[in-house]
């Protein structure tokens, strides 16, 4: 039986090397153990401590919980990882003014 609303989390530790490990979800439930085979990706599925991952509930009949059809949450917060940059420093105006010579 599953929980059909996807929930976030934030990997806690994932052993590449034996294949699982756990995440804490963001609603401060108990941390979920997440499988590699859980995790959908293109090429080799693994999870990094600290990232932000989406995912589905797996409740057992054991009363046990896990993550399933976990993925990488990519921009959970406004603007990406490309935008941090901006407005800093003279970055900017160093590339206009190369831009402008020549």
């Amino acid at each position: 039986m599953e929980d059909t609303a996807r929930s976030t989390g934030t990997v806690k530790w994932f052993s590449a090397q034996k294949g699982f490990g756990f995440i804490a979800p963001d609603d401060g439930t108990e941390d979920l153990f997440v499988h590699q085979t859980s995790i959908q990706s293109d090429g080799f599925r693994t999870l990094s401590e600290g990232q932000p991952v989406d995912f589905l509930v797996e409740f057992s009949e054991d009363g046990r919980t896990k993550a399933i059809d976990v993925v990488a949450a990519i921009a959970r917060s406004r603007g990406s990882g490309f935008d941090r940059g901006r407005g800093r420093g003279r970055f900017g105006e160093g590339v206009a003014v190369m831009a402008g010579e020549g």
